[in-house]
């Protein structure tokens, strides 16, 4: 057989069902029983997947942080080589934006491109999307991932495309084809 890891191995009980007897006593809740007497009632509480926080956190820690892309936070960065192109990197956030992608721009001039490639790869923004001279004048963006696979350039509208579809398809891997 094959050896699985400790986080393939576990399993994660969420479900719960609690019978309780106070809460019908704090709100003074009863009702007409068949035999015409006023009983109280027991309150019973189920819950699927168990707290939202709960939830979250087994989420987390079973994507090690870095969550599929359309459950992220941190979809795309878009980084400037350099300010004189910071104009269109907020271009491509505005349109990416506008198609309801979770996009930000790194317009920080102090900082270095490779400083700043690596803030997006610590941070698991997806994609980083890197804009130049050579970007600005073809409409296109060339596009890494968190884990510096490079998928080089894309135009604006297919790496648009892309994204969307790969958002609604809910799928657990960023793949861009």
């Amino acid at each position: 057989g094959s050896i699985k890891s400790p986080e393939q191995r576990k399993q994660w009980y969420q479900r719960r069902v609690r019978v309780d007897f106070q809460l019908p006593i704090r709100f003074n809740l009863l009702y007409n029983a068949p035999d015409g007497t006023e009983k109280r009632p027991v309150i019973v509480h189920r819950a699927v997947l168990g707290t939202i926080e709960r939830m979250t956190g087994i989420l987390t820690e079973h994507f090690a942080g870095k969550w599929p892309f359309w459950l992220s936070p941190r979809q795309v960065m878009v980084i400037p080589v350099m300010p004189m192109f910071n104009d269109y990197a907020i271009q491509i956030r505005d349109k990416l934006h506008n198609q309801h992608i979770v996009i930000d721009t790194d317009l920080d001039d102090g900082a270095t491109l490779n400083k700043k490639v690596r803030n997006a790869q610590l941070a698991q923004y997806n994609f980083i999307f890197v804009v130049g001279e050579k970007e600005q004048n073809s409409g296109t963006v060339n596009v890494r991932t968190r884990d510096n696979v490079v998928h080089g350039e894309h135009t604006i509208e297919d790496i648009t495309e892309k994204l969307i579809r790969l958002r609604d398809s809910k799928s657990n891997v960023d793949n861009l084809e």
